[in-house]
């Protein structure tokens, strides 16, 4: 171990000079700058150094033969094992909670309906609406209703087609009092608690239709092949039926 990593750092009481001040390498390992007498460093010529090889004098030798012990230190606290879990929560970036986490990501979420549910929200779907704003140069209308602008929100929520689905699927629910007009109304429904529906049962239901809804979606762009809502919907109930 470098003498000049361990816990006299010459970085915190004597500065970058240290090596020159010690008259120690910075590569120079405890072994290195010890024997069984004592300390191996020059005669002190400055009060740092010497403050720091009289604190030195407080240690014990690192003798060859006791056995080296590790120390890892993380947030503060000490442990001889090494926790990458730990170090990891240390160092990761950290925000608050966002408020629709729990509509995204839940225990029993299926991973590629929950993904899409993501991508969704943070409304990073490649819409046509999206692709123009990204230069190319092609129509806007959405592929599924042929009217209207072809948005996240419209396509997924307001959309005649995607509101003939979102009926279906609804009915065997407590569907809302009126259609979602935007995606954080979906939001606040899922949220809601309610004697007729579990939240999770909500929560599988509207990512499996907005799944299906972006998958007829592509299915229409790339294929030209339109399905009945009907369909869909059945595909809708064996996602909940066997999540």
């Amino acid at each position: 171990m470098s003498l000049l990593c361990c816990t006299l750092s010459q970085d915190q009481f004597i500065g970058p000079s240290g090596p020159r001040v010690l008259r120690v390498p910075l590569s120079a390992t405890v072994s290195e700058a010890c024997n069984s007498e004592g300390w191996l460093l020059a005669h002190p010529r400055s009060q740092e150094a010497l403050d720091i090889q009289i604190h030195l004098t407080t240690i014990a030798l690192p003798l060859s033969e006791i056995d080296d012990e590790y120390e890892w230190k993380v947030a503060g606290s000490s442990t001889s094992v090494y926790s990458s879990a730990a170090t990891w929560e240390f160092l990761r970036p950290k925000s608050e909670k966002k408020a629709w986490v729990d509509c995204v990501w839940f225990k029993g979420s299926i991973p590629k309906l929950a993904f899409n549910m993501w991508i969704a929200n943070a409304d990073r779907l490649p819409t046509r609406a999206r692709l123009a704003s990204w230069g190319l140069q092609i129509s806007t209308t959405c592929c599924l209703c042929s009217r209207e602008v072809e948005t996240r929100d419209h396509l997924l929520l307001t959309c005649s087609y995607s509101r003939e689905v979102w009926d279906l699927v609804l009915t065997r629910l407590n569907p809302p009092l009126h259609a979602f007009h935007d995606w954080n109304e979906l939001l606040s429904w899922i949220r809601s608690t309610t004697t007729h529906s579990p939240i999770i049962l909500k929560k599988i239901a509207v990512q499996s239709t907005v799944y299906h809804l972006w998958k007829q979606r592509n299915n229409v762009y790339h294929n030209n092949c339109i399905i009945a809502p009907t369909v869909i919907a059945r595909g809708i109930y064996r996602n909940v039926e066997y999540s």
